[in-house]
């Protein structure tokens, strides 16, 4: 369909140099209201402290500057309520709260555009948004790592298989193992805290890519927002959208960690497993099979990783080409960055409170223990500590491992004089280093999987935890 010309002047106050405004296909294209609504408040809090330094500055009057302030805050409360009408011509938040001032005070509303850009505007906007993004995401990481200590001290006392290869490898006691996820999420934690520091920088007075001939206060208007800093290129700060990148990098992590979580939660609940009880709440059944009992939330967090990933790679991929300085593609970062933090603190959420109301399946957990001979490497360690390399005593055990397989036997369970013949190293007191039980209370380094370390590790987290 051919597009009709005009020579009719463009409506927008923005775009004096052109002589028509878009057809409506193209007026869709360039909105971003139904995402960068999101940002609005962090507009108002931004628009009112440019104003204060334009008024501090000499750039706009004292009056000016009490309109400017009592309109804003009159628009920050129809948004709030609703009642401000979105109109896609106007293309995103940052016109439809100009067009609103402007239409409540009069032409005193257009001089809050002095000395600043549609692009550190929104540079500062997002800049502001992320960096309650990062401190909230914080928080949802500190309270999942609060559950699972609390429940890495719940079952403190339990003995249960770790794997590799997803079989069958060594005991742990099982708040070891609820405390690895801890760890990980201490350094998603730490990557959010570093990545806060270099999203702590304002942009705003950087103008549209040059700055601005006029007397402005960058530090001052920095101070008011609470930033610790101000960007030192206006064509960087501009264009710069590494914050948001990194910001998407932090969360597919979380989400990375929280879907291997969700996978171990999901095989440990089988019925094969049973190692877990899911709460009821955290479950679904089945609109066909009435005995279902589905960890459909494990699956969901496993799920949002994938979306996690999906979106930083989008980012990427947005920002990999576009050349100095400011581009429209930009317009689309938003989508990413914040359905990527929606998703994720959701998740976080959710699983926080399927790790405080699961339970250990105790006597499940016990009543299979001695398979798999989790003791192997406890026996070989024990022939090693006796002279013998450690190679040869891996042999040995792997031997008898095979000969106790056969008959259906544990380590435990092979007689001594067996043993002794397969090494003459090993005496009678090897019955102390054989079974899951001893073979926790034995381990010797920091960071193992024994009750020793176990305290210890428990001290350290509440501590951290306050």
């Amino acid at each position: 369909m051919a597009v009709k010309k005009t020579s009719k002047r463009s409506n927008k106050s923005w775009q004096g140099r052109l002589t028509a405004d878009a057809d409506a296909q193209t007026a869709a294209m360039l909105a971003s209201l139904d995402a960068d609504f999101a940002l609005w408040r962090y507009d108002i809090v931004a628009s009112i402290a440019h104003a204060e330094m334009l008024g501090e500055c000499k750039l706009i009057s004292r009056a000016d500057l009490a309109k400017i302030k009592s309109g804003l805050k009159s628009v920050a409360g129809d948004l709030e309520s609703g009642k401000l009408k979105l109109r896609i011509e106007l293309e995103d938040i940052h016109m439809v709260i100009e067009k609103a001032l402007i239409d409540r005070i009069g032409d005193v509303g257009g001089k809050l555009h002095t000395g600043r850009s549609r692009n550190d505007q929104v540079a500062t906007d997002l800049r502001l948004w992320a960096r309650d993004a990062e401190d909230n995401l914080k928080d949802a990481i500190a309270a999942m790592q609060e559950a699972l200590v609390a429940k890495a001290e719940q079952y403190s006392h339990v003995v249960m298989p770790a794997y590799t290869h997803l079989q069958r490898a060594q005991p742990i006691l099982a708040g070891h193992a609820l405390l690895a996820y801890a760890e990980m999420l201490q350094r998603d934690f730490d990557r959010l805290d570093d990545a806060r520091r270099r999203t702590d920088v304002c942009p705003l007075g950087s103008g549209a890519v040059a700055g601005t001939s006029l007397p402005i206060d960058r530090k001052a208007t920095a101070q008011a927002l609470g930033f610790t800093d101000i960007s030192r290129n206006s064509i960087d700060a501009t264009s710069d959208r590494d914050f948001l990148a990194e910001l998407c990098f932090a969360c597919a992590m979380i989400g990375v960690h929280l879907s291997r979580w969700a996978e171990d939660w999901i095989i440990y609940s089988s019925v094969e497993f049973g190692a877990i009880e899911l709460d009821d709440a955290y479950c679904t059944s089945s609109s066909m099979m009435p005995q279902k009992k589905n960890a459909d939330t494990l699956e969901l967090i496993r799920g949002k990783s994938a979306a996690a990933i999906a979106q930083l790679t989008g980012i990427l991929t947005l920002i990999k080409g576009l050349p100095l300085a400011y581009n429209r593609d930009l317009q689309d970062d938003k989508r990413f960055a914040f359905a990527t933090v929606a998703a994720i603190h959701q998740a976080l959420g959710v699983a926080a409170g399927i790790v405080a109301t699961t339970e250990f399946n105790e006597s499940r957990i016990a009543a299979g223990l001695d398979a798999g001979f989790l003791d192997a490497t406890a026996l070989a360690e024990y022939i090693t500590a006796k002279g013998i390399p450690f190679r040869s005593a891996h042999q040995i055990v792997g031997k008898l491992v095979a000969r106790a397989d056969k008959q259906g036997k544990t380590l435990a369970e092979i007689p001594p004089a067996d043993l002794q013949a397969a090494c003459d190293k090993i005496a009678p007191d090897v019955a102390k280093h054989l079974g899951a039980a001893n073979v926790v209370k034995r381990y010797s380094p920091e960071g193992s999987a024994g009750a020793k370390q176990l305290r210890k590790q428990l001290a350290f987290w509440k501590k951290k935890l306050g």
